[in-house]
């Protein structure tokens, strides 16, 4: 995988948690950043693909009945 720099700006404050993160953690600062990045883009990959799901069915008419939704109702407010 070919891998690129890439330059941000942070705030001071957020940089020196980072790093005290960094160093607890025994660990460079660009290691937790890549960490943070790919959490992020996971879940918001997850996140696209549900929301695809759910529009998939809201097209297609999968909706739950209204008996349905007010048996879940009765369930959860016991």
């Amino acid at each position: 995988m070919e891998k690129v720099n890439v330059t941000v700006r942070m705030d001071k404050d957020a940089v020196a948690q980072l790093d005290e993160f960094a160093k607890s953690d025994d660990r460079d600062r660009s290691y937790l950043i890549k960490q943070a990045v790919d959490s992020y883009i996971r879940m918001r990959k997850w996140q696209i693909e549900d929301i695809k799901k759910a529009v998939a069915e809201a097209d297609a008419g999968d909706f739950a009945s209204e008996g349905e939704v007010e048996m879940m109702f009765q369930e959860l407010t016991r």
